[in-house]
């Protein structure tokens, strides 16, 4: 893997068309010009890594647009030292801009091929995230409670699971809906069971898928 001059300069000028769609975050727009976007993609598809596109990864999953998670990224409110979960590994994309943020990332996913070609590929990038297979629904109760939760996948409803794992203060960010349109929602846990909701237009996501057996 190789992150070349031309790469760099494609990861500017992708910030740059994020930046002109609205995102501020100075750390956000940092952190997706430091990530090498093209190391998620299989060599024959490099042309299509910097533009600002979902693109399919395998077992039905995509590699989220670019403005997708940073928008995303941006309502979380990372800082250093932030603890993260994050529903739906995926290519490990999402976790590894969280990571260059400073963030302390927990991520879960449940489609086995993925998992395990995330779990051997993001060491190599020298991230230090802590990845786990299982359902995202269910969240990570061991690991709880979090800063932040992020979901990266269509969610019918919310899950309880994942605003019990949630801390007094703490951010959830998850698109909301079933159908092929989701709108983007943030969760502020302001107590033990109140919560401070918000929407933040609509976006595409692939379905968290819940209740499946395991591949």
């Amino acid at each position: 893997m190789i992150d070349t001059y031309k790469h760099k300069g494609m990861r500017q000028k992708l910030v740059q068309i994020i930046r002109e769609k609205g995102i501020h975050d100075i750390n956000v727009l940092n952190a997706i010009e430091k990530v090498p976007r093209h190391f998620f993609f299989d060599s024959s598809f490099l042309k299509f890594a910097y533009e600002d596109n979902a693109f399919p990864i395998g077992a039905g999953q995509t590699i989220s647009q670019p403005y997708t998670v940073a928008f995303q990224t941006e309502l979380l409110q990372v800082t250093k030292g932030t603890k993260v979960l994050e529903i739906g590994t995926g290519s490990g994309y999402q976790a590894c801009v969280l990571a260059e943020i400073g963030a302390k990332v927990f991520s879960i996913e449940r489609q086995k091929m993925l998992f395990d070609k995330t779990l051997k590929f993001l060491p190599t990038l020298g991230y230090n995230i802590k990845l786990f297979y299982g359902d995202g629904y269910k969240g990570i109760p061991a690991y709880a409670p979090f800063d932040r939760i992020l979901v990266t996948a269509g969610a019918p409803v919310i899950p309880e699971a994942l605003l019990e794992q949630l801390k007094p203060g703490g951010i959830l960010v998850v698109p909301v809906g079933g159908g092929n349109v989701q709108i983007m929602t943030t969760v502020v846990k302001t107590s033990g069971h109140e919560y401070i909701k918000k929407e933040h237009g609509t976006f595409r996501f692939v379905p968290l898928l819940e209740d499946k057996a395991y591949d």
